[in-house]
């Protein structure tokens, strides 16, 4: 184990302010202490008197989502509490990539009372010859046109004035997830999902194999993130702090994204003291957009979500 400032040469810029930049939705990424979209808070016009960043530095949040660890494939601006970290030697994609991981791995050790601006550089992680062979075997894949909706059709219009309410049990079969330890998981591929709220509810890989099946809506009823909703692609385990929704309609990625949306926003009205527990799931109700007939109008919320922006790969 190395500390990180005998790896990367860390800077720690000075402050530059968001408000005080101009939009351009088209111009320079600017980096914050976000803990997500790569660290990208706007894309702001050239400021010639701010330093720009080139483009293969690692940025690292300070405070906020602390340990929030980026590789930046572009030039950039960039916001205070944040630091920048460029490689001493040279060094792959694939390496910087590891790095990142390693570096937010210790987001356990800081929290809004305890931020990383003094502690970074001495953080210790993996000296360049205790790297795994698989990282090294690992292929970046390019996506062109990654950005670019599936259809080009236009948006349609969103009237939620004409919607009318259903019922989760009318849409859903409701299921609860089932317990499952620490202690008792093994290693292996099948995801367990877990009442988090980010990464699809991904909380890790386990051997057990999984109970659910594939094409529901796992929804948290309890922990971080109550009311979270994701999209389940893929067989898979949860908690007993996760509802899993199996439709009684025919439902694909695209209706599903239009469901978790409208479920989240139900979010309000739960918190620890009052769960969103199954017998009060089934019960709620959302609004829907209807057709002429009045039932639900799937095939609406499928071209909707199909004429935005990264829907092309869904």
């Amino acid at each position: 184990m190395k500390p990180l400032n005998k790896i990367f040469n860390i800077t720690y810029p000075k402050t530059m302010v968001l408000n005080k930049q101009t939009i351009d939705p088209k111009g320079v990424a600017f980096i914050s202490s976000k803990g997500t979209n790569n660290g990208i808070s706007a894309r702001i016009e050239e400021n010639k008197l701010a330093r720009k960043y080139e483009a293969g530095a690692i940025t690292v949040s300070l405070k906020g989502t602390v340990l929030s660890a980026f590789l930046q494939i572009e030039d950039f601006y960039i916001a205070h509490q944040t630091a920048v970290l460029y490689p001493i030697e040279p060094m792959s994609d694939e390496l910087k990539l590891f790095y990142c991981l390693c570096i937010s791995a210790n987001k356990y050790r800081y929290n809004y009372g305890r931020q990383a601006d003094r502690t970074l550089k001495e953080l210790e992680v993996p000296s360049r010859k205790e790297i795994p062979e698989w990282v090294f075997d690992v292929e970046i894949q390019d996506y062109e046109d990654f950005s670019e909706p599936y259809s080009n059709s236009k948006i349609p219009e969103l009237n939620p004035s004409n919607w009318k309410p259903f019922s989760l049990n009318e849409l859903f079969e409701l299921k609860k997830g089932k317990r499952l330890t620490k202690a008792n998981m093994t290693e292996g591929n099948f995801p367990f999902i877990g009442a988090i709220d980010k990464d699809n509810g991904y909380r890790q890989f386990i051997g057990q194999k999984p109970i659910h099946k594939a094409n529901t809506i796992t929804v948290n009823y309890n922990g971080n993130g109550v009311a979270e909703a994701f999209y389940q692609p893929k067989p898979f385990n949860c908690s007993d702090d996760v509802n899993v929704l199996y439709p009684k309609f025919q439902m694909n990625q695209y209706i599903a994204l239009f469901l978790c949306t409208l479920i989240r926003l139900e979010k309000f009205r739960f918190n620890y003291g009052r769960k969103w527990h199954l017998e009060r799931m089934k019960s709620s109700k959302i609004y829907l957009p209807i057709n002429d007939e009045g039932n639900v109008d799937f095939e609406f919320m499928e071209n909707y979500i199909k004429t935005l922006d990264y829907s092309k790969t869904v």
